[in-house]
């Protein structure tokens, strides 16, 4: 942090300035609606990201010379202001980072952790069985440690050039001058249940009355602001030891109906950790790397692309393909259930799981005249004493894509977990409640279950930041494609299928982006509401699927190499912007 030496508060405030409020720009499109995806293309750079606010602070970053990593701090500090039930400084994620110079793609991760004084039956009631969701999740009892301040200072410190004051620039603007409520923002708020009982969410989001502000509304959050300015002149440790860490923690154990156990030491002792990539050679000469475990992200997504393989020899909302696509979840998923956690408190077998000739006869399983139904996890030896991961893991999180001029990238996924997780602020941002990605239940079948709350765990995720490289004849590798999406444990569903519309069906990332959703999570065969998917819901109930249609609101971020220009492309479900140079 040496960057920060001789950069006083009075410089750096004098050295960003101020833009005047007029010139912040308006939110494009309601969340609720749909609009076509529009591409953007850029020589230089190119960033997406879910909100056109944080799409801005990103360029205003990377045309001053920033790198990946910088513009996407940037942005992710412009996220947690603007769209806070999806993520931000009180929750976590997962970053890969290609870095040009080195040639060599990095995995970061800053997952939440459970606190010291956490125990398996942390959601089980009196009765022994598991509690509801919201029983769970609103309240100090779902909050864990939070790991973004760290993850992104961990990035920085490897990847950053940028004057570490400077990327809070754009969100401080935007926290004391305020920004405009969105229609996705406004919609959230009016829908939740919870949020108004917090009383600083209640003044900074809600009328006198409990209804949410109007769409358009000034928001200004003087509190985060203060935070930005802390982090800005001392860094990230101020976040994690001090006043700051001492009112979390004390949010956390003395909140009135649902406290939990979260200490000022958990905090003290928080470390982002750098993993090994997870890559497999899929889709001819296409190497797809993700996130290991904690994540199931990379290894069911490897999984999957397996498991669909011929997929590319029909369109992509043929029978064939959704129907194909719908069974490897099946099978993925199923192994997500038994054999995903984190590695330092499990034996996690991934290099058996992604093993040529496992993927292969598991993939014998899928029949092309009828569903299979759930699917049973795939034998392994020695680890049939596991029980199954029971944990909801909703879909309230972002994802961020981008490439600098120097062709580093980052994609980022973070989150929150449920929409405004925990529903507790402090100092104008929302805790977490990443804990109810635990499984519920410690035990199934008289089995231990590898996901199950421990103390010091971080619990299992889907999130799966992508990067896809073309190791071309030569096989050197270069950067192919960057994405990722929120969406829970749908995320695995929407990334893979993303990866072989952009490999496999050749897709252009707009279209890509706006395919329709379909997919299983080892239950029912899911198609998204209002779609084109709809109609097949009759010949797959003929092959035995039980179908359910529903809403699918992820929010894909995509970046793809075309000649010697980036094209970018943000979901047409979210609010989100591409915007390159």
């Amino acid at each position: 942090m040496n960057k920060l030496i001789g950069i006083g508060l009075i410089g750096f405030l004098a050295g960003v300035g101020m833009r005047a409020l007029a010139e912040v720009p308006p939110q494009p499109e309601a969340a609720s609606g749909y609009s076509s995806a529009q591409e953007a293309r850029g020589r230089l750079f190119m960033a997406v990201t879910a909100n056109p606010l944080a799409t801005d602070a990103a360029v205003e970053i990377l045309r001053a010379g920033g790198t990946a990593a910088d513009a996407a701090i940037a942005a992710q500090l412009v996220l947690n202001l603007v769209e806070p039930q999806s993520s931000g400084l009180g929750g976590g994620g997962f970053l890969l980072y290609h870095d040009v110079r080195q040639n060599r793609l990095r995995a970061y991760d800053g997952r939440e952790t459970a606190p010291s004084a956490a125990r398996p039956e942390r959601f089980l009631g009196g009765d022994g069985k598991p509690l509801s969701f919201a029983e769970a999740a609103v309240g100090g009892r779902s909050v864990g440690v939070p790991g973004l301040p760290a993850l992104l200072d961990l990035a920085y410190r490897n990847h950053g050039r940028t004057l570490w004051p400077k990327l809070f620039a754009p969100a401080l603007r935007l926290a004391v001058e305020g920004f405009p409520l969105s229609p996705r923002l406004h919609k959230l708020l009016a829908e939740d249940r919870f949020l108004r009982a917090d009383p600083a969410a209640r003044r900074l989001y809600y009328e006198a009355d409990g209804r949410p502000k109007p769409v358009g509304a000034k928001i200004v959050n003087r509190e985060y602001g203060f935070v930005l300015l802390a982090l800005a002149q001392h860094g990230t440790k101020i976040f994690y030891e001090g006043p700051i860490a001492r009112d979390i923690a004390a949010a956390v154990r003395n909140h009135a109906r649902n406290p939990g156990d979260l200490s000022e030491a958990d905090m003290a002792a928080y470390r982002p950790l750098e993993r090994e990539p997870l890559c497999g050679e899929r889709l001819g000469n296409y190497r797809v790397c993700g996130m290991p475990p904690p994540s199931s992200g990379g290894v069911a997504v490897l999984q999957m692309l397996t498991f669909s393989e011929g997929i590319a020899g029909h369109a992509p909302l043929a029978p064939e393909s959704v129907h194909r696509f719908a069974e490897a979840g099946r099978l993925a998923y199923a192994d997500r259930a038994r054999y995903l956690a984190d590695p330092a408190f499990a034996v996690v077998p991934v290099p058996a799981l992604l093993d040529p000739a496992y993927l292969a006869a598991r993939s014998q399983l899928i029949r092309a005249e009828a569903s299979m139904g759930r699917a049973a996890a795939g034998a392994l030896p020695g680890k049939q004493s596991l029980g199954e991961d029971i944990s909801p893991e909703l879909p309230a999180t972002t994802h961020l894509s981008i490439v600098d001029a120097e062709g580093n990238a980052v994609s980022l996924t973070s989150s929150v977990e449920a929409a405004f997780g925990s529903r507790i602020m402090v100092h104008g941002f929302l805790l977490n409640n990443q804990l109810t990605d635990f499984s519920f239940l410690p035990e199934e079948g008289g089995r231990p279950v590898a996901n199950r709350v421990e103390a010091g765990k971080r619990p299992l995720s889907s999130m799966a930041p992508t990067v896809i490289y073309d190791m071309g004849k030569d096989g050197a590798g270069r950067i192919a494609a960057i994405l990722g999406s929120p969406g829970g444990r749908q995320i695995i569903n929407y990334v893979a299928k993303t990866v072989l519309a952009l490999l496999a069906w050749n897709l252009p990332p707009a279209e890509a982006v706006a395919l329709p959703h379909f997919g299983s999570r080892n239950g029912p065969t899911e198609l998204e509401r209002g779609k084109e998917a709809e109609r097949l819901r009759p010949v797959l109930e003929k092959l035995g699927h039980e179908v359910t249609i529903h809403d699918m609101t992820s929010g894909l971020s995509v970046i793809v190499r075309r000649g010697d220009e980036w094209v970018g492309a943000a979901d047409p479900r979210r609010e989100g912007t591409a915007r390159g140079e």
